[in-house]
């Protein structure tokens, strides 16, 4: 042992490093767990109780000298690199293109920041979802026409298991588990089995909205909306709410602006009607509120929703919604 002692203070006076690589290589071959000092301490086990005695404190003091010494060249690199001179390559191309963020993400982005000023803070649920909290909960009783309205994909080895069909799913949850009042914002990607063309994807984006609290009126939901509307399409946008039908809301809205393309005046954006649709609202049913645990003779609220896509494709003027999830650069760079 002795001898093999010697040998390592001999290379190490005279090693030098003067790259990374070689700092590596001396690390390997000295200090990690296979290394040189590692197979002295474990010949150091084998040996006689009286020559332990003898090579204990060599090798430890071997040991430290190889730290120093990496400590040492490692400084020395490090000194010497930050001395260099970093010289440009000229030669390079400069019109080197550079990402930018989704338009679906900038339109989200910016429908979030609108209702977070009034309010409004964002939640966010699970995409694989039960039955309970897609349909149930929300007022669609087992079997019901209400439930053709959203052609689900259903998992085959547990019917009970889908992939949400709206973001509505957030607030039962939200309902179910929490304490009134509510007043939160729900995006997300939802799933539909339809056909998929220009109008219609078999996946998107949805926003949508809840209030619950004591007093909450359709008076609030209008106001909500109004102010959105403004601050997204421009002053001087008007909305109309259109009586419909939802499971969940009751009364029911449809949401339209007044075309801000054409002023009213008839496009083929708004199908020369002057009138654009943006999403759907109401006042949410007492039956929901119930489902999740809400008295909902104390507390009443509204919720609202809308497509990112549809916004996305108002407010840029696409006429195909394929565009948003191809990757196409030539498209995705005018944005």
């Amino acid at each position: 042992m002795r001898d093999k002692i010697d040998l390592i203070k001999k290379e190490l006076a005279n090693i030098s490093v003067s790259t990374a690589q070689e700092l590596e290589s001396f690390r390997l071959t000295y200090i990690s767990r296979k290394g040189v000092i590692s197979n002295l301490f474990d010949e150091f086990k084998t040996i006689s109780s009286d020559q332990k005695k003898e090579f204990g404190g060599t090798i430890n003091q071997l040991k430290q000298d190889v730290q120093t010494k990496f400590k040492s060249f490692s400084n020395e690199l490090s000194s010497k690199e930050s001395n260099e001179t970093h010289y440009s390559d000229v030669t390079l191309p400069d019109n080197i293109n550079k990402g930018s963020v989704h338009p679906l993400t900038q339109v989200k982005n910016r429908i979030i920041q609108i209702f977070e000023r009034q309010g409004f803070n964002v939640s966010d649920g699970p995409e694989i979802e039960d039955d309970w909290h897609n349909f149930t909960a929300l007022n669609f009783p087992e079997n019901h026409p209400a439930r053709d309205m959203q052609d689900t994909y259903f998992l085959k080895k547990n019917p009970d298991i889908l992939l949400r069909t709206h973001t509505s799913n957030v607030q039962t949850r939200l309902m179910e588990h929490g304490t009134p009042p509510f007043r939160s914002i729900m995006p997300g990607r939802v799933y539909r089995n339809e056909a998929i063309s220009a109008r219609a994807h078999c996946f998107f984006n949805q926003i949508e909205g809840l209030y619950v609290d004591k007093g909450v009126s359709f008076k609030d939901l209008k106001q909500t909306i109004y102010h959105f509307a403004t601050a997204f399409f421009g002053e001087g946008t008007q909305i109309r709410f259109r009586p419909s039908y939802f499971p969940f809301t009751e009364p029911s809205a449809e949401i339209d602006i007044s075309c801000f393309i054409c002023g009213g005046d008839g496009c083929k954006i708004c199908k020369n009607s002057g009138w654009v649709e943006i999403g759907g609202s109401g006042m949410v049913d007492p039956n929901v509120l119930e489902n999740c645990g809400i008295d909902a003779k104390e507390y009443s609220g509204f919720a609202f929703g809308m497509g990112v896509e549809r916004m996305t494709m108002l407010k840029y003027q696409i006429d195909d919604i394929r565009l948003f999830s191809e990757n196409d650069v030539r498209f995705l760079n005018q944005f």
